[in-house]
């Protein structure tokens, strides 16, 4: 006896697990099967009696029985553990945002009492297993964003109690069957965002009677809608956005009696809205743009509390109804890009709250409603491409809410309301192309957000008011074709932010500001057709990211400054002024003429400079001379012409055959090719890769520019990805230099690394840019020269990043989609300017919006792609995003994206993970000054919104230079928007700036 009870003691003591119950047991076994990096799993104690006090573990109150298990976020990976169904009480599942991989196993059906299964953001992959239906209670189902492929299985039909089934953002390459029909029980159908194969909207989704969700968006839908989905009553959201439906719209959806949204945007549907929406008492919500409708709108719609009505890019016709100003509820009414002719409505904005209005590219006469801001909440008023006429109403100088106003290109006349220039919250003021006149009021210095002053080709006078230079936020100021008079205020040179100063085509005079130089920011002057006299300041020289120079037509006097000959100039005009003196070297060459032209005392080598001269004649016989001596010197080598090309004939090899160079240049150059072959030694290499090197040549002329020399035979490609160099292989030669020449070639733009020319022969292509004397942002970034990167450098590295991908995706006709954003694509100029550069593996997105466009292969670096590239090969904007939102992660952590300490993790999953455990300050770089400790903290959350892992939630780059901007400025008031593009100052070539207005329209619940 004594023997039995020491070996219980001994069994008792030695083993710990011996006193958890059974369930706990089973849970000890979980975690033996899956990778815990964060230890999320540590508490998980054999010791305890129970289970019950675990992370993420939940007990019946009574029995102390396992009824949950949530291990959301918590980084663990593995297969999915199907021992959990062992727990007999297990209710619910939730393994969002982990790494669970491998497949859904076929013996999940032995979790019988299962009612959620929530396994969103995994790494799952395979096909959907038929036994899901097999689990008699399971009513919520949950797989967004994971690597699930193949079609439904049949037996998806079967299920009993199911009333959430979400599959966003997957590999479903089927398409949607009828037999989804067949779960009555369904309250929510989200299948978003998968590549199906095109087929119809299965009529059969109508028998679901009980849904009160459809989500649909890009799903590749064909066909028409089908009249069944009117029978959905308990419906509140339908989503069939972003596919190719056909047809009208079925009348049958005005019977449905409890919808709140209907969005169809961005198909091809065809006739009139249909009648009957006068069913819909709680629709608040109507977008039926970016389609083919015609007709006109019902007067029905007008009646409704609707919150938010898009039909825009439609081909609407007729008047706007006048009981759309008697709607109570009516806050929101865009009819952008219609055809819509009349009036608008006198009382519009009297009995409503309306905040915004957009009628902008129709056919719309008369006066602007005085109504419009009846209720003080009006912020965005957009009335371009119209035919208005009239007076601006002096009720809009009131309208202190306003932050927006495009009144640009119609017909209005009259002088501007003195308060309309100084409203406290507009930032963005365009009257462009109307015919008001009066002068800019002094009211101008309380426009503290002013950003964009727009007001060109208009009959403006007078002299501007000193008070402009009040403006602090101002950005852009174009105020050209006017009849503005008198000198320059020199309050101008205060706006340190300016980047834009266009007064061209008044009768300006006086002499140009002596401290031009402090506009530091100013990247284009045009002061063309004025009468300014004096000397051209050499300030202008030290504006290091001016590129367009435009002083011609004026009576500018004295020399041209040589400081000019520092600039790097798209454009340069000072012909037709009163220049005199000998041109600096840099511009005395043939192809500068047309800068030049119309200044009789310019002298240089330029053919028609120094008309009229003495010394016109003589340099006829120098040149007379020079020739004579060019001729001897050409008997005299004649000699050795024969050995020369025997030499060459021996160098063949080795040497470079200039004659069979092709040129082509994208701005004025200063140098030829032979200057550049020359010079393209082993001494000059300066970096390389597996596609070639790359080497800085300093030119005769002082001029450095760097040349990227691409080799014959690279293997074409990326077949995988080099997960020690953190990069993809090398792409073929002759399409990433392609996509370099027609990318780089027509871009214009301050932060985009300017690309001077390219010289191709068979074996071997070049590209010359201009040189960025600290290059690359991750080379610096990470190396002993990082103490460099102070946090105002690195704030203004980031936004110049910033403003170059706004510019490809928003400014860009088609937009273009960088595909390999990361700090070592972003070049550092002498002050630090950034500039994005490597654009070889560049693509145009679809210019229709469709979606995004798929690569047959993967591009970009390690730590930098976004999730939903890297699995479904669909390409967009959004991936940039993301990108660009570990780049940003990196200049605050001062961390490169991928390293062996974060384990299996990159960058981002390294910040979110320290940051939960951690807390922020163990993120921040420790080289950074605590002393901006607020800001770097705004920007760390700008880069977490970046990279997002739905591509939905991540804001457009527009948006992500506004909230920049935001993050740095100190005690400025912010303006709110309701989407993403309406706080940018960008503007498309059509002059709309609707680009974003679809973007983050819904998040996903898990």
């Amino acid at each position: 006896m004594l023997l039995l009870f020491l070996s219980f003691l001994f069994f008792t003591f030695s083993s710990p697990s011996l006193s958890l119950n059974q369930e706990g047991l089973y849970l000890l076994q979980v975690k033996a099967s899956l990778s815990d990096p964060d230890s999320a799993l540590s508490s998980w104690n054999p010791r305890d009696p129970t289970p019950c006090n675990w992370r993420g573990v939940s007990c019946h109150s009574a029995t102390a029985s396992v009824t949950s298990l949530d291990l959301s976020n918590a980084n663990v990976a593995g297969p999915f553990p199907t021992l959990l169904c062992r727990l007999q009480n297990l209710t619910s599942i939730n393994l969002f945002y982990n790494n669970i991989n491998s497949t859904i196993p076929s013996d999940i059906s032995t979790c019988q009492n299962l009612v959620h299964l929530v396994l969103a953001q995994n790494l799952l992959t395979g096909e959907l297993p038929h036994t899901l239906a097999d689990l008699p209670n399971l009513k919520y189902l949950d797989l967004t964003g994971n690597n699930i492929s193949g079609d439904f299985p049949d037996s998806f039909g079967r299920f009993q109690k199911l009333e959430v089934l979400s599959l966003v953002y997957n590999l479903l390459d089927g398409t949607i069957p009828a037999f989804l029909g067949n779960i009555s029980t369904l309250k929510m159908l989200n299948l978003s965002y998968n590549p199906f194969s095109p087929g119809r909207i299965p009529p059969e989704l109508g028998n679901l009677t009980n849904l009160e969700i459809l989500w649909l968006t890009e799903c590749n839908l064909v066909g028409e809608i089908p009249d069944s989905l009117g029978r959905l009553k308990k419906l509140t959201d339908l989503d069939l956005a972003l596919n190719n439906l056909v047809g009208n719209i079925p009348s049958s959806l005005t019977e449905l009696v409890s919808v709140v949204q209907i969005e169809l945007y961005n198909n091809s549907l065809t006739g009139e809205l249909p009648r009957g929406f006068s069913n819909l008492t709680k629709l608040r919500l109507l977008d039926a743009s970016m389609n083919q409708l015609t007709g006109t709108i019902p007067d029905e719609l007008t009646q409704l509390p609707l919150e938010s009505l898009n039909l825009y890019q439609n081909h609407f016709e007729g008047t706007l109804p006048s009981s759309i100003a008697d709607s109570p509820a009516l806050y929101e009414l865009r009819l952008f890009q219609n055809r819509l002719t009349g009036e608008l409505p006198v009382n519009l904005g009297k009995n409503s709250p309306l905040i915004w209005l957009d009628v902008s590219s129709n056919q719309f006469t008369g006066p602007i409603p005085p109504s419009l801001c009846e209720k003080g909440n009006l912020e965005e008023l957009l009335m371009i491409y119209n035919s208005f006429s009239g007076h601006v109403p002096s009720s809009l100088a009131e309208c202190g809410s306003l932050n927006r106003i495009r009144l640009g290109y119609n017909k209005l006349s009259g002088e501007i309301p003195d308060g309309l220039w100084g409203l406290p919250h507009v930032y963005l003021l365009e009257l462009v192309n109307n015919s008001f006149s009066g002068q800019i009021g002094k009211s101008i210095a309380k426009a503290a957000n002013l950003s964009l002053l727009i007001i060109s080709r208009n009959e403006f006078n007078g002299s501007l008011p000193e008070e402009i230079g009040l403006v602090n936020n101002l950005v852009q100021l174009s105020a050209s074709n006017n009849k503005f008079s008198g000198p320059l205020p020199e309050s101008i040179v205060k706006l340190d932010g300016l980047g834009i100063l266009d007064l061209h085509g008044n009768e300006l005079e006086g002499e140009l500001p002596s401290g031009i130089q402090s506009l530091k920011k100013l990247n284009e002057l045009n002061l063309a057709k004025n009468e300014f006299s004096g000397k051209i300041p050499d300030g202008i020289g030290s504006l290091s990211v001016l590129n367009y120079l435009d002083l011609s037509n004026n009576q500018l006097t004295g020399s041209v400054p040589f400081s000019l000959q520092h600039l790097k100039l798209n454009q340069l005009n000072l012909s037709n002024n009163l220049l005199s003196g000998e041109l600096p070297s840099l511009f005395d060459k043939e192809l500068y003429r047309s800068s030049f032209t119309g200044n009789p005392g310019l002298c240089g080598n330029i053919v028609g400079l120094c008309v009229g001269r003495d010394g016109d004649k003589h340099k006829g016989y120098f040149w007379l001379l020079r020739s004579i001596f060019v001729l001897a010197a050409l008997v005299l080598v004649v000699g050795v012409v024969w050995f020369y090309f025997k030499y060459m004939s021996y160098k063949k090899a080795r040497a470079i055959d200039k004659s069979k160079w092709t040129l082509m240049s994208f701005h004025k150059l200063g140098f030829s090719e032979y200057e550049i072959l020359d010079c393209l030694d082993e001494d000059n290499v300066i970096g390389g890769g597996s596609s070639g090197k790359v080497y800085k040549v300093v030119l005769s002329n002082g001029e450095t520019v760097a040349v990227k020399k691409l080799w014959r035979g690279v293997k074409k490609g990326y077949e995988s990805v080099d997960l020690e160099r953190g990069q993809a292989p090398a792409l073929d030669q002759d399409d990433g230099f392609q996509a370099e020449v027609e990318t780089l070639g027509k871009i214009r733009h301050k932060n985009i690394v300017k690309l001077w020319c390219s010289c191709t022969t068979r074996d071997c292509k070049l590209l010359v840019y201009e040189y960025m004397p600290n290059g690359s942002l991750g080379d610096l970034l990470h190396s002993s020269k990082s103490g460099l990167l102070d946090w105002p450098t690195r704030y203004k590295i980031i936004i110049d990043a910033a403003e170059g991908l706004s510019y490809l995706h928003h400014d860009c006709v088609p937009p273009i989609v960088h595909r390999d954003v990361k700090s070592n694509n972003i070049l550092l100029d002498g002050d630090f300017g950034a500039r994005v550069a490597d654009f070889g593996v560049a693509k145009v997105v679809d210019v229709a919006g469709k979606g995004a466009k798929s690569m047959s292969v993967i591009a970009g670096s390690c730590g930098y792609i976004a999730p939903e590239y890297a699995y479904t090969l669909r390409v967009n904007e959004k991936s940039d995003i993301y990108s660009f939102g570990v780049v940003i992660l990196e200049l605050v952590t001062g961390r490169l994206p991928i390293d062996p300490e974060y384990g299996e993790k990159d960058l981002v999953r390294w910040v979110c993970t320290t940051l939960d455990q951690k807390g922020v300050d163990h993120v921040l770089d420790s080289k950074l000054d605590p002393c901006f400790k607020d800001e770097i903290y705004k920007v760390l959350n700008i880069g977490l919104l970046c990279t997002s892992p739905l591509p939905i939630n991540r804001p457009s780059m527009r948006r992500v230079v506004k909230l920049l901007q935001e993050a740095g400025a100190e005690n400025q008031q912010k303006t709110a928007a309701k989407k993403d593009g309406k706080l940018s100052p960008y503007y498309y070539e059509d002059g709309s700036d609707h680009g974003s207005e679809h973007e983050n329209k819904k998040g996903f619940q898990s």
